[in-house]
């Protein structure tokens, strides 16, 4: 029954609306913090680019504290997500910072209800087959494909679109500034997230 009733969910609220996040932000990037000094060139950095998205990685010690800041300091201007959900309990700090949108580098059941309780956009990753359909059975569409590189990238990405058509992907791992248009220009892929886009 719960599949039955989430294939009715619509693109607005689907997943918080995520779709959102991606048809505006083609290009996230990807960034992990290692110095509260260096927010400020980093978001220098993206908007000489006009990129106005940041997927901020929860991979440093500082890294909450540099979300804080980044909220503080560009929230009015930029997209400012957390990247490398790996639990309920950093979807809840998410919830407290009030930040813009929600990745994870996979999918597990405990992340499920409060991902969608969460009222934020947020990004599932996945991988296999498996993966994408065990996600499509809550009713979920848009999933973060990683790591890119290490599971067939576009090749594969053109096989998955054939066949799940109805799904979108943000593929990211092992994307550069070669190869990124080529990855935008599947039907498939609303967005593409990186780290080549900060020096």
């Amino acid at each position: 029954m719960k599949a039955v009733q989430d294939s009715f969910k619509t693109t607005e609220n689907m997943q918080n609306n995520i779709s959102t996040i991606l048809e505006n932000n083609p290009l996230i990037p990807v960034v992990t913090i290692r110095s509260i000094e260096e927010i400020d060139s980093i978001f220098d950095q993206l908007e000489a680019q006009q990129v106005y998205c940041i997927e901020i990685t929860l991979r440093t010690s500082i890294a909450w504290e540099a979300i804080r800041l980044s909220k503080e300091k560009f929230g009015d201007r930029f997209k400012i997500g957390v990247g490398t959900i790996t639990g309920a309990e950093a979807i809840e700090k998410c919830v407290a910072y009030k930040v813009d949108f929600m990745v994870s580098p996979g999918l597990a059941p405990g992340l499920i209800k409060p991902f969608e309780e969460s009222g934020i956009p947020f990004l599932p990753g996945v991988s296999t087959p498996s993966e994408i359909i065990s996600a499509m059975e809550h009713g979920w569409r848009y999933f973060k494909f990683f790591p890119a590189n290490l599971f067939g990238g576009i090749a594969a990405l053109k096989t998955y679109g054939a066949i799940f058509p109805e799904v979108s992907f943000c593929p990211t791992g092992g994307i550069s500034q070669h190869d990124y248009q080529d990855y935008l220009a599947l039907p498939t892929v609303k967005a593409v997230g990186g780290s080549w886009l900060i020096k």
